[in-house]
């Protein structure tokens, strides 16, 4: 085959899986969200005082800071399968949650006593939540890579890690509804580990599963 036969025959075959994985990531995306819920609700549900909670700042800053990271990581996933994916605004979205959370614990360090801080940082479940967020993302990875498989992502490591983004994302989000430590301290310290656990997961899988 000649060379130019070879680049237009590779530049046919990625647009044929940038076409497959627009579909393909959107259907992944509303999975991980269903079999989430689907876990969440029997097992877990709402905290027990959340009507109340949810008129507390701290509480709905948590909530949102989770959701913006499960939002921003949807988007670079749905960039992530494209060849030479450019990844552009998502990234500033992605700055959104961390600079809102800074400015939450910022704020909490000034309003509490210096001698508050570690039980605010350790909280009261932190073990539960380190190990509650990745098994809610078991299922949102898997769906999350199978889609990445109709893609044609240049750099398998940093989509993998996108989509275990993702999905510790989604996870971390319905877990919020459940958690009653709402201390941007201990969102701050804990939550970060839990969703890197699901990151250094789909990096390592898809280093393998999608390379070319």
């Amino acid at each position: 085959m000649k060379t130019d036969d070879l680049v237009r025959a590779l530049a046919a075959d990625a647009e044929h899986s940038r076409a497959q994985f627009g579909p393909a990531g959107l259907l992944a995306l509303a999975a991980a969200v269903a079999a989430t819920l689907v876990f969440f609700i029997p097992f877990f549900g709402l905290r027990q005082d959340f009507y109340a909670a949810i008129a507390t700042p701290r509480f709905v800053l948590k909530i949102a800071v989770v959701a913006l990271v499960a939002v921003a990581a949807a988007g670079l996933f749905l960039r992530a399968g494209r060849p030479g994916a450019k990844f552009g605004s998502w990234l500033l979205v992605a700055g959104v949650p961390v600079l809102l959370l800074l400015t939450g614990v910022a704020a909490e360090l000034v309003a509490l006593p210096s001698n508050e801080w570690a039980a605010s940082l350790k909280g009261t479940n932190r073990f539960l939540c380190l190990t509650v967020i990745p098994a809610l993302s078991l299922l949102p990875l898997a769906a999350a890579l199978a889609a990445l498989r109709y893609g044609a992502p240049t750099q398998p490591t940093l989509a993998g890690a996108i989509a275990g983004l993702a999905a510790g994302g989604i996870a971390a989000t319905f877990y919020a509804l459940n958690c009653n430590n709402d201390s941007p301290l201990f969102v701050a310290a804990w939550y970060p580990i839990a969703i890197g656990i699901v990151v250094l997961a789909g990096a390592t899988i898809g280093s393998r599963l999608l390379r070319w």
